[in-house]
């Protein structure tokens, strides 16, 4: 049985064709209802009953979830169409818009990743004695408490929690392991009269924790606070944000899901070689600080880790990719998007990508302002940071006149900024970041902006980032060889001083990519400059200074193919012709040590500089000063030979 879509017009307020609707999207839709979740609830209950069933109302999901709940249905799917598409004061035809919300929210859904995290509720509370005594007791019948003082404070007993003085000095981890470490750390000393006594100041106490209660108003633990789980923070000169951060700390006791943002694949990574650094850009941008160097790759902490997805936009390599959802399935709804709603008659379609905190703004602006124009599509996405110049490029190809980014009031600029410019530089003037919190400004924004002409033959983006920007780039500028991109992209040539190489080949041992190599027959170094990253670590272990990168992106398929870029004549060894090094390189050793250097004094010594590894060996055995010639092996010495030298024998 095909899957069926009810739709409601609420109450009127928004233009259905039902029949057209369920043609364009392939869908059973049958009549437009008006009010489904109050007088047609029994249609309601119907269509789940049946199963296998899409509702299009987000806004009372929750009632039609309680619905399925008593009839023991399976639990329908929903989509927006409302607030998105039929909610707007433009006059053009929404059916196309629709048709694709409706496609978008009809894909299979991937499974989400987590892992359980587990709390006991051990919580250690910091700041000023007033306001964090007052935490503690209300705090004190649903956590463990520690409760730090600042130095030189008065304990008072209590039997509901712990009280120390100290000074925190630092803190690692997250909720459920989180490791501090405590300086002048002072303890009550147990028994006497009045006020309790002290132990000595001490530093460098550790301990462990679930949770920790900030409520010093100073400096946060830990970058991006709000990001951390378990670390709870709030001004104390608040009481409704110190009330609201005691509640919030109460809530983590238990087991949680904790969601597996990004994948990596260690063997991808070009961070660095030999312990020389290459690329760091995940390192650079990533908020809470859930990357660390590992040696040749980076290693990522998942429970740190808040997903922000920044990490995957900039990753030149693919090492580290989204995960939730992966990367294939955004694509999937891109092209989901822009070909449903071609299909249903629609052109020149706006994609307006946003987070939750967008989806509000839309909600908004459809029910008190203007709404949004029908050739604009939102496309919500759980991390806009990770929505980078591939996906831009990919949705662009695929369909799409224009890309815009509606950014949240805490969106990593940081990360969507040089992603913005490397799309803008591979196809300029059709995306753009909105930074805007007022809905009427929003709607006004995309009102006034005129729907940029879609390419007339879209491609479908399939394969890596990488190969989706190629392919993209492609389509996108047809006419075009190569095309200059700003510093720091992840694409471009290498150019070799040919002059000062040497063909020591340091930089092909090394390259992360497999973009540099050799000829195993003459000296050459070869390049392919699709492959390369320009991460720059042949650059940083070039000795002679020769290699410098050049960013820009080849369309030709040369691109694809290995060119020379440094070839020089091979020496022939002396004693059996067999080419081996490079015919200029010897000849500059042999100019510079044959005569002058000790080792090589006599014309003998300074010939093997001209022979092959062979051929060398053969004549370092055969000399008068042979390394290898020895006198006749001692005999070994036994304990007869040490008995026979004592004077008592």
């Amino acid at each position: 049985m095909s899957k069926s879509l009810l739709v409601c017009d609420c109450l009127g307020s928004q233009e259905l064709d039902a029949d057209a609707l369920g043609k364009a999207t392939g869908l059973a839709c049958g009549a437009c209802h008006r009010s489904l979740c109050t007088d047609q609830i029994d249609v309601a209950a119907k269509a789940i009953a049946a199963g296998d069933l899409m509702i299009a109302c987000q806004q009372e999901a929750h009632r039609f979830e309680e619905l399925a709940e008593e009839l023991e249905a399976p639990l329908p799917t929903f989509v927006d169409i409302r607030d998105r598409a039929g909610w707007t004061d433009d006059a053009g035809a929404t059916l196309p818009k629709m048709a694709a919300l409706v496609a978008d929210a009809n894909l299979t859904q991937p499974v989400p990743k987590s892992l359980d995290v587990t709390t006991q509720g051990t919580c250690l509370i910091v700041g000023k004695t007033d306001v964090v005594l007052a935490a503690a007791e209300k705090l004190a019948d649903v956590l463990a408490l520690t409760v730090l003082l600042e130095p030189g404070s008065e304990i008072a007993p209590s039997q509901a929690y712990d009280t120390v003085v100290g000074t925190l000095h630092q803190a690692t981890g997250t909720l459920g392991r989180f490791e501090i470490r405590i300086n002048a750390f002072q303890h009550s000393v147990t028994g006497g009269r009045g006020t309790p006594a002290l132990t000595s100041a001490q530093d460098g106490a550790q301990s462990e924790c679930d949770i920790i209660l900030d409520l010093t108003g100073g400096s946060p633990l830990f970058p991006a606070p709000e990001k951390r789980d378990g670390y709870v923070r709030a001004d104390p000169r608040s009481p409704t944000a110190v009330a609201d951060a005691v509640f919030a700390a109460s809530q983590l006791v238990g087991t949680f899901e904790k969601p597996l943002y990004v994948r990596m694949e260690p063997s991808l990574c070009a961070h660095s070689r030999a312990g020389k650094p290459a690329c760091s850009n995940c390192l650079n941008v990533c908020p809470t600080g859930a990357i660390v160097s590992a040696g040749d790759h980076v290693s990522i902490d998942p429970l740190v880790c808040a997903g922000c997805g920044a990490c995957s936009a900039v990753c030149p390599s693919g090492a580290i990719s989204y995960d939730a959802p992966p990367t294939d399935h955004v694509f999937r709804r891109i092209n989901t998007l822009a070909s449903t709603y071609r299909a249903a008659g629609g052109t020149d379609a706006t994609l307006l990508v946003h987070d939750d905190h967008g989806a509000q703004m839309i909600s908004l602006a459809a029910r008190f302002g203007r709404g949004i124009p029908a050739h604009v599509i939102p496309m919500e996405v759980s991390a806009l940071a990770g929505f980078g110049h591939a996906e831009i490029l990919g949705a662009l190809a695929g369909g799409f006149g224009r890309v815009d980014i509606l950014l949240a009031p805490k969106t990593e600029r940081d990360a969507l900024d040089p992603q913005m410019e490397l799309a803008n530089a591979i196809y300029p003037d059709r995306t753009a970041l909105l930074d805007m919190d007022d809905p009427d400004a929003l709607s006004e924004c995309l009102f006034e902006q005129e729907p940029a002409n879609a390419i007339a033959s879209p491609v479908l983006p399939i394969g890596s980032r990488r190969q989706i920007t190629r392919l993209s780039a492609k389509a996108l500028n047809p006419a075009a060889a190569t095309l200059p991109l700003p510093a720091g992209a992840a694409y471009g040539a290498v150019v070799v001083d040919t002059d000062a190489c040497t063909l020591c080949l340091a930089c092909v041992s090394l390259c992360p990519s497999g973009a540099l190599g050799d000829n195993a027959d003459l000296p050459q170094l070869r390049f392919q400059e699709d492959a390369c990253l320009q991460c720059g670590l042949c650059a940083n272990v070039c000795p002679e200074k020769a290699i410098t990168l050049k960013p820009q992106l080849d369309l030709t398929d040369a691109a694809l193919s290995q060119t020379i870029l440094n070839e020089e004549e091979p020496f022939a060894c002396i004693e059996c012709g067999t080419l081996f090094g490079v015919k200029s390189t010897v000849e500059k050793i042999t100019e510079k040590l044959a005569g002058k250097h000790a080792m090589f004094a006599n014309p003998a010594a300074a010939r093997m500089i001209q022979m092959c590894d062979n051929c060398r060996i053969n004549a370092q055995y055969h000399s008068d000063d042979n390394p290898f010639a020895g006198g006749e092996r001692p005999r070994p010495r036994t304990t007869d030979d040490y008995l026979s030298k004592r004077k008592d024998h």
